[in-house]
């Protein structure tokens, strides 16, 4: 009877850990959200966030208030692509909150390492930044894990083609929807570092 009662107690106390533990998701249609995904997402991210090309943002594991905020960005001209416009144009709040949530819940998975020496170089920008050039440290910002904020995308496991990419927009000050600080820090930042960032972010879990 006590061993009953214990183990009642204890899957109890585990329960409320895990309930604890549970991201906090505002209530949204994750249906709706299934239907557009599959609609036109899927196309170029994927049915669970995973990136048809490198040439495109894995989301699976994205605040979902940072991906609402880039859709609504899109929408509104904020952030430049032809086709993120057009696809966002006619998504309301409540379905580009929702499609957050969606992809959030999706698992993150990173990329395998495939050049050591180039991803060392990146781990110690990433960590350290660059003080003879006055890189900033990218976990300052962006975590030791570099799971970013709800303001702040998670960039760990990201395509490395897609953080270089977006690393040259700050740089020529063609993306101008988020922190500027962006600009200055990708401004200073080698063609080497550029690479070697990328790789090593594109690693983390």
């Amino acid at each position: 009877m006590k061993c009953t009662v214990l183990t009642a107690v204890m899957l109890s106390g585990l329960v409320e850990i895990a309930i604890a533990a549970s991201p906090a998701y505002p209530e949204v249609d994750l249906v709706r959200a299934e239907e557009i995904v599959s609609g036109r997402c899927f196309l170029c991210h994927g049915m669970e966030g995973e990136s048809s090309t490198s040439l495109y943002p894995r989301l699976a594991g994205q605040h979902y208030q940072y991906v609402a905020k880039q859709l609504a960005d899109f929408k509104a001209g904020r952030r430049q692509s032809d086709t993120m416009q057009s696809m966002a144009a006619e998504l309301s709040e409540a379905e580009m909150l929702a499609l957050g949530v969606f992809f959030e819940m999706k698992p993150a998975v990173a990329s395998p390492v495939g050049d050591a020496d180039l991803a060392a170089v990146g781990k110690f920008v990433f960590f350290r930044g660059n003080e003879y050039s006055g890189v900033a440290a990218c976990a300052t910002c962006h975590g030791q894990k570099a799971y970013g904020t709800a303001q702040l995308p998670r960039l760990a496991g990201q395509g490395a083609r897609y953080l270089e990419n977006q690393l040259k927009s700050f740089n020529r000050r063609e993306r101008t929807n988020d922190n500027a600080v962006m600009h200055s820090i990708a401004s200073r930042l080698t063609e080497l570092e550029v690479k070697a960032v990328a790789a090593f972010i594109s690693s983390m879990r």
